[in-house]
C-alpha cells in the first residue's frame, strides 16, 4: 500500500504557508485578463496575462511586491478559492478541496515544474502579455479556453 502524502492527508485549512505555496502547480490560468460583463455578471478569458507574468515560466516576476503594483491582484487563499467560480476546473487548490487528486502532471507528483509545460497544462506559448496589448484591444483577445 503507498504511503499518504502531505497534501493528501491534509485539508487546505491545516496546511502550512509554504505547503500552501507548493500545491500551486504554476499554470498561470489565474493570471489571465478576464472581462465582466457589467449587466449580466458573466466572465470572459482573453489570452492576455498580467503585465508581471514571466509567460516562459509561467510565474510572477515580482511575486511578493505584486499587489502593490497590480491594483486588481487576488491573493488566493483558504477563505477565496472555493468562491472564485474563474478559477479552472484543472487549479490543484480547486481540486484538494474537493477531495480529488492532484493530476500526474503536477510537480509534487511528478517531481518536476517542467512536467506541467510539457503536459500543455500551463499557459506557455498559449498567451501574450498585457504589456504587448492595448487596452482598447483587450476584447479583441476574447477566447474560449478548452479543458
Amino acid at each position: 500500500m503507498a504511503a499518504t502524502v502531505w497534501w493528501e492527508s491534509k485539508s487546505l485549512d491545516e496546511m502550512s504557508e509554504q505547503e500552501w505555496e507548493l500545491v500551486c502547480d504554476g499554470c498561470a490560468k489565474c493570471c489571465l485578463v478576464k472581462l465582466e460583463d457589467a449587466d449580466t455578471e458573466e466572465i470572459y478569458y482573453t489570452n492576455v496575462t498580467c503585465k508581471l507574468l514571466d509567460t516562459e515560466s509561467c510565474r510572477c516576476s515580482d511575486y511578493d511586491g505584486r499587489h502593490r503594483i497590480v491594483d486588481d491582484c487576488l491573493k488566493l487563499d483558504r477563505s477565496n478559492v472555493n468562491e472564485l467560480e474563474w478559477l479552472p476546473a484543472s487549479c490543484s487548490y480547486r481540486l484538494l478541496a474537493a477531495g480529488k487528486p492532484l493530476p500526474e502532471w503536477h510537480h509534487l507528483r511528478s517531481g518536476s515544474l517542467e512536467t506541467m509545460h510539457r503536459y500543455g497544462a500551463s499557459l506557455r506559448g498559449k498567451v501574450v502579455s498585457e504589456r504587448h496589448v492595448h487596452d482598447d484591444d483587450i476584447e479583441d483577445h476574447i477566447i474560449r479556453w478548452i479543458g
